[in-house]
């Protein structure tokens, strides 16, 4: 059975690698250069990037370009595809991706401290996009982020609809308000012109 899932990873990722696109066309013109198939030109990258991410400088920021951009990407493609599975897919991701963000924002000034901290967020967010049934994304929105909010979805509802009420009220007499100031500008702009006329 396990040998029956890597060898679907690998076919996963060898599809990916042979998709258009210009990372795969760089590692396609590569290839044709060294002879060095891409999976492993692939994995010399991955291998370069979590070395980098524990030594180098900016990790944070490319962390966040690569959780962020490929599945920006891959949503649009989502979109414009017409298979709705991919839609989902990518949906539950950006789900994820925000709950990782919200728990993140509290927990960053603690881990970032980690030396290893920026390699295990990349897999983290890799394991969330990656192109299989059981990646990160399906697992923790399944087992965890539905249930709370389909739980909790009647009292965010009615509090969304009081917050609606709330910005709409401060709407009007924010508007009511730009009004009177307004006509009382207006008002104190031509009264001295006028007691000028009286002069």
């Amino acid at each position: 059975m396990a040998d029956k899932s890597e060898k679907t990873m690998k076919q996963k990722i060898e599809e990916f690698l042979h998709q258009k696109n210009y990372f795969t066309d760089g590692l396609s013109f590569i290839e044709a250069k060294t002879g060095v198939n891409r999976l492993y030109l692939f994995a010399g990258c991955v291998a370069l990037l979590s070395m980098y991410l524990v030594v180098g400088y900016a990790s944070g920021f490319i962390v966040a370009l690569l959780g962020f951009l490929y599945p920006a990407y891959a949503s649009v493609k989502a979109i414009e595809s017409p298979n709705k599975d991919d839609d989902t897919q990518w949906l539950t991701y950006w789900v994820v991706y925000a709950v990782f963000g919200i728990v993140e924002f509290f927990s960053d000034i603690f881990l970032s401290w980690f030396p290893l901290y920026f390699l295990f967020k990349c897999i983290f967010l890799g394991w969330c996009m990656a192109p299989f049934s059981w990646n990160g994304s399906e697992f923790i929105y399944h087992r965890f982020v539905g249930p709370f909010i389909l739980k909790h979805e009647k009292d965010v509802d009615k509090y969304l609809a009081k917050g609606v009420e709330v910005a709409k009220d401060f709407k009007n007499k924010a508007e009511a308000e730009a009004k009177k100031v307004v006509i009382e500008q207006a008002m104190n702009t031509n009264a001295p012109a006028e007691d000028k006329k009286e002069d």
